[in-house]
């Protein structure tokens, strides 16, 4: 076990990390993990993309129509699917799965000052050093809140949206965005 001072953690605890041996079994589901691609739609609102989409379409099928038919249905399966994703690809680029939240990249210079105020504090424990660093602490935590509370009432604006103009697709996407956390 080792206990860190110096770790940012936003509280006067200090953070204690110990090394744990553990075995543990995998399922068979859990080791079955897919990982597929989610290409962005939301490009072929776009005329200019959504042009470029269907020409790149008709040429890759225009090339597999001039193929041997005699090739089991599988492989066309494979063939017609391939042809599909590498057009989505090339055309509509892949859509970002793990998106950061906007709201927090702003943030990253009162996180700094919030960790200069806590070494100042390790180094030098008096009263004043204590002080500056509760009032830095609630004035990063205020900030903190009121990005997130905008962030999510721009959210909640963009789903009303969605709903008065009947984008389900795009309703739905958020609702489970904000279901997941």
């Amino acid at each position: 076990m080792r206990s860190f001072r110096g770790a940012d953690c936003n509280t006067d605890h200090y953070l204690v990390i110990a090394k744990v041996r553990e075995r543990l079994a995998v399922g068979k589901q859990a080791a079955q993990v897919f990982h597929r691609q989610r290409f962005n739609l939301r490009k072929l609102n776009e005329p200019e993309v959504r042009e470029k989409y269907q020409i790149e379409i008709t040429n890759r099928f225009a090339a597999l129509e001039n193929s041997d038919d005699d090739e089991d249905v599988n492989r066309n399966w494979e063939n017609i699917k391939e042809n599909i994703q590498t057009s989505a690809k090339e055309s509509l680029g892949l859509d970002d799965l793990k998106e950061n939240k906007p709201w927090f990249d702003e943030c990253l210079g009162f996180l700094d000052q919030r960790k200069r105020a806590k070494i100042q504090w390790i180094q030098d424990p008096n009263q004043s050093n204590v002080d500056n660093l509760n009032k830095v602490r609630r004035e990063v935590s205020r900030h903190f809140r009121n990005k997130k509370k905008a962030y999510l009432r721009d959210k909640i604006q963009e789903l009303e949206t969605n709903n008065k103009i009947q984008n389900i697709r795009y309703l739905n996407r958020g609702i489970s965005d904000f279901k997941k956390g």
